[in-house]
């Protein structure tokens, strides 16, 4: 019997809490009412009236609240007006009705059935979808219910029957505009004249990929703990080693970066960073995935504890979390305070005019030709090294803060400009010899920090 069926499902699956039921007054969420009130569930009734169907909106809306007066339950109706919708009627429905469910703060159960779940299955698979995709509905998820997905249509129809239920139809239902209607009405029928028991092997098909999911983000799962490397706050580092050895590569990318706002059609992208130099990026609206030397760094695209900020070619200021980064080109003799002199810090023997440098530590000039776009801003990190200006061995950046005696805050503070894995200059302390102005240079980079 369906009512036994129906509290064996919500005990299984634990959906057992005060609900706020979704009633159109159609017959699937009236048997809802019905069964959850025999079922011993608290709880009340939430009608939307959209206004989309003239006296028939109205005459559901009055057939809910008869039907809440019946049973005894509080009733809740919101009325909206989508005239004047410029995107999907139906999808602008649906947020809103959901919005409006959200402000109750307890659990919405909907009347969704087993043959609605197989119509989002084959919607979702045409489509192209995920594996989340292909198991459809869950019986709950974000505070949403759906008792009834254990439950075929015509069982639905049979206990109305036995029960002497009324309901009443929407107009809308018959009509094949909506992508829901066309998979009813035209494309199962047409399944089931060369395959008659199709509704029953999609229906356990549900099950199976309910299960398939379990086991597909336990593997998955793998693969992000092996992968994801944190960097700071709200920041990760992948390492291209690692990367190189997973399978399926776009498939781990893919579940990987999903939650950053990366679509599919990002994937390829994003796996080209493999192969392309430090500095390149792929972004999405909230984050970037650029390339390092040996990682990808995943991090958002703004904020205090964003470590990476690129610059690209044209880009007359950036933004980042220390102040803001001026840049300007120039021919040579041309840029504003280039003439020749001794660069600070420059050790005794130096020829002098061997580089242009600027005395404001806030200001570096290089030569435009040692630099490939895009440059990446960023906070400097253990192991990096340069060629200070004037020496012609490299040396890392923490012996050189320690000859600077640099205190913890200062070292904290400092961010490099690089290219191609060649820092250029470190913010405020020197430029890297290798991309100093010589006499030689035709044009000028000039760099300005100003803090804030």
């Amino acid at each position: 019997m369906l009512t036994e069926r129906f509290i064996s499902f919500i005990d299984r699956e634990k959906l057992r809490a005060p609900w706020l039921l979704a009633v159109s007054g159609g017959l699937d969420s009236v048997v809802l009412t019905d069964l959850s009130v025999r079922a011993g569930i608290e709880c009340s009734i939430a009608h939307c009236n959209f206004h989309l169907r003239g006296a028939e909106s109205d005459r559901d809306e009055a057939f809910v609240r008869e039907l809440a007066a019946h049973y005894k339950l509080d009733i809740h109706v919101a009325h909206f007006d989508l005239s004047n919708q410029e995107h999907s009627v139906q999808e602008a429905a649906r947020e809103l009705r959901y919005a409006w469910f959200r402000t109750f703060g307890i659990k919405v159960a909907t009347a969704h059935h087993q043959d609605d779940n197989i119509e989002t299955l084959l919607m979702n698979f045409v489509k192209g979808t995920g594996v989340s995709g292909l198991r459809g509905m869950l019986p709950a998820r974000d505070g949403i219910v759906h008792p009834l997905l254990f439950a075929r249509r015509e069982e639905l129809e049979a206990y109305a029957a036995e029960r002497g239920l009324t309901h009443v139809e929407d107009s809308s239902n018959v009509t094949d505009k909506y992508n829901r209607n066309f998979i009813r009405h035209r494309v199962i029928p047409l399944l089931e004249e060369r395959y008659p028991d199709v509704r029953q092997n999609l229906g356990d098909n549900l099950a199976r990929f309910r299960d398939l999911e379990v086991l597909y983000r336990q593997a998955v799962q793998v693969h992000l703990d092996e992968l994801l490397e944190p960097r700071g706050p709200g920041e990760w580092g992948i390492s291209l080693a690692k990367l190189a050895r997973t399978q399926p590569l776009h498939t781990v990318l893919y579940e990987l970066t999903k939650p950053y706002g990366f679509s599919a059609a990002q994937v390829d992208d994003i796996a080209s960073l493999m192969h392309s130099s430090p500095g390149h990026y792929v972004a999405s609206r909230t984050h970037r995935i650029i390339r390092d030397r040996k990682v990808l760094i995943l991090c958002p695209l703004k904020g205090e504890s964003v470590a990476q900020v690129i610059v690209e070619e044209g880009d007359a200021q950036v933004d980042f979390p220390c102040g803001r980064l001026s840049a300007t080109v120039a021919a040579a003799g041309t840029a504003p305070g280039t003439a020749p002199r001794a660069a600070p810090g420059t050790p005794p023997g130096t020829a002098p005019g061997a580089a242009v440098a600027s005395p404001d530590p806030l200001v570096a000039y290089l030569d435009a030709s040692q630099v490939s776009y895009p440059l990446m801003l960023r906070r400097w990190k253990p192991g990096d090294y340069f060629y200070p200006l004037g020496m012609r061995k490299k040396k890392k950046l923490a012996r050189f803060f320690i000859d600077a005696k640099l205190s913890m805050a200062d070292k904290e503070k400092t961010w490099v400009l690089e290219s191609g894995g060649r820092i250029h200059w470190v913010l405020g302390r020197r430029i890297d010899d290798r991309s100093k102005v010589l006499p030689s240079t035709q044009r000028i980079l000039r760099l300005e920090w100003l803090p804030g």
